[in-house]
């Protein structure tokens, strides 16, 4: 049985102080006997997050990381940085990066490898536009952006990572694809990764669905078959945070 994963993305929200105080709120209230929480929070928030959610079952994560282990790379931050402050995920290739940052696939193959190798977990997301849902093209995307992230990859590697589908159209629109289209989509997910690395990474493999994951979607998402949890956004960063874990 895969352990349900709800990952809290947090993106760019809280000061330090303020992300201290809300780790403290959902420390006392979040219920980990039955699913893994993860909240994936600021650089400059990580220390203090995980130093208020010491002796839990809560784990921290960065939300990116370079492919690199130093160099001059203004602004960014290493795999060997985030290993050696015991961040245990990091979340690769979300949207917005792809979007915003000029993210490609190669480079998150290169931080998938590269997380890896510094025993951090990768929360690598996949995920069509509106324009290519609307011409059909759903299965094509995914496709590729599976073959490229998991490039050079081994079936023991591809049953340590997380997977999140997060169709582009429905990240911070309110939009939620419906069960039925989520749920298709992490099968055909996890069955590119029984084809190219056999069953048994395919069992292992934890596929979440992000995009308006909010309380009043969360059951009937973690319900279906190939959906393993969820990667929460916006409802990551209020209270009801604890209803959406409650569900997983």
């Amino acid at each position: 049985m895969r352990k349900k994963i709800v990952a809290g993305n947090w993106k760019m929200h809280f000061t330090p102080s303020k992300a201290e105080a809300f780790a403290g709120e959902m420390r006392d209230k979040l219920n980990t006997d039955k699913v893994e929480v993860v909240l994936c929070v600021p650089y400059v928030n990580l220390q203090s997050v995980q130093a208020k959610l010491a002796n839990t079952h809560i784990k921290v994560g960065a939300q990116n990381m370079h492919y690199m282990d130093e160099g001059a790379y203004t602004g960014e931050i290493s795999g060997v940085m985030l290993k050696d402050m015991g961040v245990p995920y990091v979340i690769i290739g979300h949207s917005e990066r792809r979007e915003s940052f000029s993210e490609t696939n190669l480079t998150v193959n290169l931080k998938t490898l590269k997380a890896l190798e510094h025993g951090l977990t990768p929360i690598v997301c996949v995920g069509e536009s509106l324009k290519q849902r609307k011409q059909n093209r759903t299965a094509g995307v995914l496709r590729k952006q599976i073959t490229f992230a998991l490039d050079e990859l081994t079936a023991e590697d591809v049953a340590k990572i997380v997977i999140a589908y997060e169709p582009i159209w429905a990240i911070g629109t309110g939009e939620t694809a419906t069960n039925e289209q989520a749920e298709e989509a992490c099968a055909l997910i996890r069955e590119l990764i029984l084809c190219r690395f056999g069953q048994e990474a395919a069992d292992k493999v934890r596929i979440l669905y992000g995009g308006s994951v909010s309380p009043a979607n969360a059951a009937e998402l973690f319900a279906m078959p190939n959906i393993d949890g969820g990667l929460v956004g916006g409802a990551s960063v209020v209270p009801s945070f604890e209803q959406v874990v409650h569900f997983g």
